[in-house]
């Protein structure tokens, strides 16, 4: 069956889109692509440099100023012809994005759908796209501000949810009014050609979407340090973050940066249990546990560890990992962060962390040739060891026994990343007083702490970001300049 979706699905060489054409790397180089499921090679991928880049940026400027002229309702209507070619081909993108992630075709047709949900969102921004009219201070002067393209957007996504990723940035550069380049995460590239085919056949004109392949250090490293790309978005690691905040503030371009994240679910005495061990489940082991919002410090009171941790390792015992529907999650994405995440959980055992489940990838026939997790539950962690403030990407959490809300608020806030929070609890005061005082960007009630929805920002604090948000209204914020407009009328002439 996979060589079959192989051969219908994915073509044997991903090449660049550059220009409203396909085309290779400039030096004709490859990289393959590993199916996660069996190790074997999926397809072989263009691998860009700095002169694809360059060719990318040409055509982008080429498309740039006329796509600008574009009245953004008309720009809103043809990213609303994408969506729809999205929609009507969503049962092939879905299989697209669970071949080359792992993950079940269920989960992939939810992801789709949410990226479909995105380009609504944003198609009817172009109807919208407001600035404001306002008061001034002198006799017979009117202001107002207008929403203006920056240019360029170099947009830098990552692998765990590669369609909704796409969407997520394409959509608000372009109705913005400015000419994109993607650089495609290397390890799901046919998902980023793939919506580039249905954009170009849904009639957006060449060179407004660009998509290039490539190593970060050799594709998207040029198109950060470039000097006609005026705004760079990414999604990532704090590390490479850090080096884009680096890169591009040098030459003073608006960076947008969704970085990683050490997420806290809070249990308190007083909670639902069969409901938040749901959601730690959900939170901690869905997608693998590849969410930058992903539950990875799980908070206990006291009161109720023993009995919430029993019931915990019951439901994480019980999970099946495969790629089908029948299972409740995948592998990881590469051999690469599978090889990290068992070394981490060996030196966490190594410095008397006790390991409740898992700890080890899979090894038995159906899982051996794959890169696959066990769900894998830790406690007796410090909370400023290795694993309790580096960001695995994997099907790993932690648990910490506190005594009080105050302590659990504390050690929520103890971490370097401030990105999604949850707590469960029936007590109002304490859920109001932990929605204010939890340094996160995004907080849940009684849910897990994932699940942003598309009309809605999404950020952190601290190590997880810049202060910038996407998706939701705010993203048009990154994606347009504001322009102060005033009239200065002369009552003479009327």
């Amino acid at each position: 069956m996979v060589n079959s979706l192989m051969e219908n699905l994915i073509p044997e060489f991903i090449p660049n889109w550059i220009d409203g054409a396909q085309v290779t790397a400039r030096a004709n180089q490859q990289f393959e692509k590993i199916n996660p499921h069996d190790g074997h090679v999926l397809t072989r991928v263009a691998r860009s440099r700095a002169a694809d880049i360059d060719d990318a940026v040409t055509a982008a400027q080429r498309a740039h100023r006329a796509w600008a002229d574009v009245p953004p309702v008309r720009r809103g209507m043809m990213l609303h012809d994408v969506t729809m070619a999205l929609k009507q081909n969503r049962e092939t993108m879905a299989r697209i994005v669970a071949l080359e992630t792992g993950k079940s075709y269920k989960l992939a047709l939810g992801e789709t759908d949410g990226a479909i949900e995105l380009g609504i969102f944003y198609a009817s921004e172009g109807q919208r796209l407001y600035g404001r009219t306002t008061t001034s201070g002198a006799p017979n002067r009117y202001a107002m501000t207008v929403r203006q393209p920056l240019g360029i957007a170099g947009l830098i996504i990552a692998a765990n949810t590669p369609i909704a990723n796409t969407a997520w940035k394409v959509y608000p550069a372009l109705v913005c009014g400015n000419a994109a380049i993607l650089k495609a995460a290397e390890d799901t590239p046919a998902t980023s050609w793939y919506f580039g085919k249905l954009a170009h056949e849904a009639g957006l004109p060449p060179g407004v979407l660009n998509i290039v392949h490539g190593y970060g250090e050799e594709a998207g490293a040029p198109l950060v340090a470039h000097p006609n790309v005026d705004v760079i978005s990414f999604t990532g690691s704090t590390v490479v973050g850090k080096f884009i905040a680096r890169t591009a503030g040098e030459r003073l371009a608006r960076v947008s940066l969704e970085l990683g994240g050490k997420n806290a679910l809070v249990v308190c005495d007083d909670a639902d249990l069969e409901n938040a061990a749901k959601w730690v489940v959900l939170s901690a082991f869905s997608n693998a546990g590849q969410r930058c919002a992903s539950a990875t410090r799980v908070i206990v009171f006291d009161a109720v560890y023993d009995k919430f941790c029993e019931m915990l390792i019951t439901r994480a015992n019980t999970l099946r990992v495969g790629p089908s529907d029948d299972d409740d999650f995948g592998p990881v994405i590469n051999a690469t962060q599978l090889d990290c995440m068992e070394d981490t959980v060996a030196r966490a055992r190594e410095h008397g962390a006790r390991i409740l489940c898992g700890g080890a990838r899979l090894r038995d026939d159906a899982h051996r040739d794959g890169f696959y997790m066990s769900p894998t539950i830790l406690d007796n962690v410090d909370a400023r060891a290795e694993i309790s403030t580096t960001e695995l990407f994997g099907p790993i959490t932690c648990l910490y026994r506190v005594k009080n809300f105050q302590e659990a608020l504390t050690l929520a806030n103890d971490s370097p990343y401030g990105l999604t929070a949850s707590i469960h609890t029936r007590n109002v005061h304490r859920a109001m007083q932990f929605v204010q005082k939890v340094q996160v960007g995004v907080v849940t009630v009684n849910a897990g702490t994932y699940g942003s929805e598309p009309h809605m920002p999404f950020g952190g604090v601290k190590q997880s970001g810049n202060g910038s948000r996407e998706p939701g209204t705010e993203a048009l914020d990154i994606y347009s300049n504001l322009k102060d407009v005033y009239f200065q009328l002369d009552p003479n002439s009327l």
